[in-house]
């Protein structure tokens, strides 16, 4: 059964979601040439805990990082480490947290110094996505309307929309039903109610749809190793627009009618 969650639960989840927001305005304050991915894993996991919070992906099913770091051709699941980011760069980080019994979850792709025209394109396009979903993620219609809101929007423009990987509801666990893929048939699925609260999660390649998992167990990368790129949001359902948890300062809400 899918969680209906109330107003207090979804206060609740409020607080989890601008705690993942404050971490994240941390991760992108020191993306820059030159900085390693666990230096920026620290940054958030101790002031994720200095809140009286914790990370959410830490010890989960035993990732051993605090955030999911994941570069270029990594599409998600890039453990930290020593890797250095570069000029050029796409950097994809994918925070949870996990505060007073409840969960937030967002992810964002940032460039790494001055990106190519294509990367720039592939970001704006994983956004646009995102939102031609939650112009769609609404009471009423089915979880199979959010996928195909992002496939439809991204494959026409020349995109992979990858399928092995999917959003989720999201709540006392940090992954709940419904799985809420990236591609499907307009009317079928889950039927979207009121209180639901979803992880919805376009994950975009430049190239094939298809990815593959690196020897880690955990890094998962696109199978021609072209570009990916990775935009998240916490979203409570509605009537109309979700109510979006995760986001940031500057953050417009536009809504992309266009698919």
């Amino acid at each position: 059964m899918i969680p209906i969650r109330g107003k207090a639960e979804i206060e609740k989840l409020r607080e989890a979601s601008r705690l993942a927001v404050k971490a994240m305005d941390i991760a992108r304050s020191v993306i820059k040439p030159g900085v390693n991915t666990l230096m920026i894993s620290e940054r958030v996991r101790k002031y994720i805990e200095s809140r009286g919070a914790r990370p959410a992906f830490l010890g989960y099913n035993g990732y051993p990082g605090a955030v999911c770091i994941s570069v270029n051709d990594e599409v998600v699941h890039g453990i930290p480490g020593e890797r250095v980011l570069c000029e050029g760069d796409l950097v994809k980080i994918d925070i949870g947290t996990y505060l007073g019994g409840f969960y937030g979850d967002m992810t964002r792709t940032y460039p790494v110094g001055t990106v190519s025209a294509e990367a720039a394109q592939l970001m704006e396009e994983t956004r646009n996505a995102f939102y031609a979903a939650a112009s769609i993620a609404v009471a009423g219609n089915r979880v199979g309307d959010i996928g195909w809101a992002v496939q439809s929007y991204l494959e026409p423009r020349g995109y992979g929309v990858v399928r092995a990987l999917v959003g989720h509801g999201i709540g006392r666990q940090l992954h709940e039903e419904p799985q809420v893929p990236n591609f499907g048939t307009p009317g079928t699925g889950y039927l979207l109610k009121p209180g639901m609260v979803l992880a919805i999660e376009p994950m975009v390649n430049t190239g094939t749809w298809e990815v593959e998992t690196l020897e880690d167990g955990w890094t998962t990368v696109t199978a021609d190793g072209w570009l990916s790129a990775h935009y998240e949001n916490t979203c409570v359902i509605l009537e109309g627009f979700p109510d979006i948890l995760t986001l940031m300062s500057g953050e417009e809400l536009p809504h992309h009618d266009e698919r």
